[in-house]
């Protein structure tokens, strides 16, 4: 690939890399992957705490990074803002193909998102999830997430 652009450079054809490949769609082990996150964001939609506790490792953290400011939280911490039928109607939904990787028992997730509140775009960002296989099923460690309030609907 590397010496079929050096051979478009040296004709003059113009700077630019060839289009990135699309990412496949997820196989079958990488749906079990994507279960804790997909139930993990109905539990949110719900306001429902306990939901969220079952996708996840108790001793995981929570991670945003808005600009300079990082923030962190437990997940007991973070369930607990859920109470149902308060607030607004919250929906989290992940964009376009995830990029997930597997090694044994542990994954990696990332992928742009978007957050609505009561439909509407509040803000998107990327997600990035560390998942484990505990006794034989995936759970969310650890979520980082970049959020920003501008060109979400490019999203």
């Amino acid at each position: 690939m590397l010496s079929l652009l050096i051979a478009l450079a040296a004709q003059g054809a113009p700077n630019r890399l060839p289009p990135a490949q699309a990412l496949p769609a997820p196989g079958a082990e990488e749906q079990l992957v994507l279960q804790p996150i997909n139930e993990l964001f109905a539990g949110m939609a719900a306001k429902d705490g306990a939901r969220i506790l079952a996708q996840v490792r108790p001793d995981g953290r929570l991670t945003s990074a808005n600009g300079t400011e990082i923030k962190t939280t437990g997940w007991a911490d973070f369930a607990a803002r859920f109470k149902p039928g308060e607030g607004p109607a919250l929906e989290e939904r992940l964009v376009g193909t995830p990029a997930i990787e597997i090694d044994g028992n542990i994954a990696l997730v990332w992928s742009p998102y978007i957050f609505l509140m009561d439909g509407k775009i509040s803000h998107c960002g990327i997600d990035h999830f560390d998942l484990v296989r505990d006794q034989g099923r995936w759970k969310v460690l650890n979520i980082t997430w970049s959020k920003r309030t501008t060109n979400c609907e490019a999203q």
